[in-house]
């Protein structure tokens, strides 16, 4: 591993720290990450789409954290790339949602590399680890929503989307086996 992965690495497991998931088991947000991470580097990514996939997250979910700063500490390309996949949170839940589908198509190859890692991550998540507050609507809402970004992103490595579309079929079973019983 290189030392700027190393470095970014240690940047979100400090930011995301006591951070969990909002599923049940309540795992550390940091696993997220780092599967984000390792699943970028297993579609392909350089080593610039690794760090971003690390701090993919800081600058939405970890305030004070800023692109600036992710520019100053990594590099401005590493920024663009975490600027692309971070969420306007001054806007309504609703709203960041419709403009992730909106604006999948005009991402930057790097930028779809990492947001395909963080959907798949994102579903094998609630496929295994849902919140005990979403009801099977409200799941497979999240599944239909999260195909219709992942499908407008303007590439798609074929591991990566063969990837995606296990972890849309395992999350699809798995809701259905437990709303079933």
């Amino acid at each position: 591993m290189n030392s700027t992965i190393s470095r970014a690495e240690a940047f979100a497991r400090k930011r995301h720290e006591g951070q969990t998931r909002k599923g049940a088991a309540q795992e550390p947000y940091i696993n997220h990450v780092e599967d984000v991470a390792r699943l970028t580097r297993k579609f392909g990514g350089n080593d610039d789409e690794v760090c971003a996939a690390w701090l993919h997250d800081t600058v939405e979910d970890c305030p004070p954290t800023s692109v600036e700063e992710i520019a100053r500490a990594f590099s401005p390309e590493i920024a663009s790339i975490v600027q692309e996949l971070t969420d306007n949170k001054s806007l309504p839940k609703a709203e960041r949602k419709r403009q992730q589908v909106v604006n999948a198509p005009h991402k930057s190859k790097s930028a779809a590399l990492v947001k395909l890692a963080d959907k798949s991550s994102n579903l094998f998540s609630l496929a295994h680890s849902p919140s005990p507050n979403w009801d099977y609507d409200r799941r497979m809402e999240y599944l239909r929503w999260a195909k219709e970004v992942v499908f407008a992103l303007p590439s798609h490595p074929t591991i990566g989307l063969d990837h995606f579309n296990n972890a849309c079929t395992t999350a699809e079973a798995c809701i259905k086996e437990e709303f079933s019983k």
